[in-house]
């Protein structure tokens, strides 16, 4: 069994991007934390985190409405969190955190 990747530098990176998650009625903006994936596919399980390439900046309320929230389903959660990491990648790379490799 392979640990998950774990990247202290790439999640300190994001704290320095704005929420991304952006949930209506929910966003309360400025910069966010690491939100991980809760998708297994991405090597989340039970207690363990998914891999840390695969997290959106949100707000501390977008971060606890995905995580402990009950308004939006599963698969709506999925989505939400799946266009804020794309966001939250982009963002990276504009910044120069992270590349692209050739």
């Amino acid at each position: 069994m392979h640990a998950n990747y774990r990247d202290r530098a790439l999640l300190d990176a994001v704290y320095h991007v704005e929420c991304t998650l952006q949930i209506e009625r929910c966003c309360e903006g400025g910069f966010g934390e690491p939100a991980h994936s809760n998708q297994s596919r991405h090597g989340k399980g039970g207690a363990l985190k998914a891999h840390d390439c695969f997290v959106a900046a949100g707000c501390r309320a977008c971060h606890r409405e995905l995580d402990q929230g009950r308004r939006f389903t599963r698969e709506e959660k999925a989505e939400i969190w799946q266009r804020g990491h794309e966001r939250t990648m982009l963002a990276l790379w504009q910044m120069g955190a992270i590349q692209v490799a050739a």
